[in-house]
C-alpha cells in the first residue's frame, strides 16, 4: 500500500487499482504541496463537516465521480451538493471494492456552513479503521484522547495510525503518545498540526519521543509519500 500525505488530516491510501481519499483540505491549505484537480481517487472517507476536512470534498468527488462516504447527516448532505454518498454511523461496518470500512468514535463536534454561513449539524465525527489491500490503517479524525482507544488496539493489528497532536482543537502530543501506546499500530504519523499557527507543534519531536517509547513514526511533510509492506 502506497500513503500519500496531502497535508492537514489529508491522507490518500492506494492499493493496486483502487485509491482512496480522506478529508480533502487542499485549496484552502497553505502548506499543500499537490492541487485537488490533479487528485485521482475512487472513493472520499470524511471524518467529519468542518472546512479543514471537506473543503475539496465535492470538487474531487464530481471530478472522479467518487461516492462520499461519511456518517448519515453528513452524507446526505454532501449528496444534496449532487455527488453520491454512502451514508454510515459509529459501529458500522461495510465492505465496499477499496476493502472493509469501520467507523469508530472521536470526541469533537460536526458541523457544515449554509449558504447563508450558518452552522448546520451534520452528524458525529467520526475515525475510520480502512481494511485495504492485507494492511489495517486507523485515521482517528479529530478528536481528544477516549479510553476505547486501547479496546481498537486489542481488536484490530493496526498497520499505521494517523493521530492528530495540534492540540486546542484536538488532543496534543502528550495525548497523542498515550494513544499510539494503546493502539499498538506499527507505525505513528502524526496529523493535523502547523497548518495554522494555533495548532503549531513538533512532528518531528513527537516521532522522537515515540521512539523513545519504542515505537515507530514519520512525520510526513504535504505531497511526500511511505509504502507499507
Amino acid at each position: 500500500m502506497h500513503i500519500r500525505y496531502h497535508g492537514h488530516s489529508c491522507i490518500q491510501l492506494t492499493d493496486g487499482a483502487h485509491s482512496v481519499l480522506i478529508d480533502p483540505f487542499i485549496s484552502g491549505n497553505p502548506h499543500a504541496a499537490t492541487k485537488a484537480e490533479d487528485i485521482q481517487v475512487g472513493h472520499i472517507l470524511l471524518t467529519h463537516g468542518h472546512d479543514d476536512h471537506i473543503t475539496d470534498a465535492v470538487f474531487v468527488a464530481k471530478r472522479n465521480n467518487a461516492p462520499i462516504v461519511a456518517v448519515e447527516e453528513l452524507a446526505e448532505f454532501m449528496a444534496g451538493q449532487g455527488v453520491s454518498a454512502e451514508p454510515m454511523h459509529v459501529g458500522g461496518k461495510w465492505i465496499f471494492p477499496f476493502g472493509r470500512l469501520y467507523l469508530t468514535q472521536a470526541t469533537h463536534t460536526s458541523s457544515v456552513r449554509a449558504p447563508d454561513g450558518q452552522r448546520i449539524y451534520a452528524g458525529v465525527p467520526v475515525g475510520f479503521i480502512v481494511e485495504m489491500g492485507g494492511k489495517v490503517i486507523y485515521h482517528a479524525g479529530d478528536t481528544g484522547l477516549f479510553g476505547d482507544m486501547r479496546q481498537l488496539g486489542e481488536r484490530f493489528d493496526i498497520d499505521v495510525a494517523f493521530l492528530p497532536i495540534g492540540g486546542r482543537f484536538t488532543m496534543g502530543p502528550e495525548e497523542a503518545l498515550l494513544a499510539a501506546e494503546w493502539l499498538r499500530a506499527r507505525h505513528i504519523v502524526p496529523i493535523h498540526y502547523d497548518t495554522f499557527p494555533p495548532i503549531r507543534q513538533d512532528g518531528e519531536g513527537f516521532v522522537r519521543r515515540l521512539n523513545d517509547m519504542g515505537m515507530t513514526g514519520t512525520a510526513m511533510k504535504p505531497g511526500s509519500g511511505l509504502t507499507i509492506y
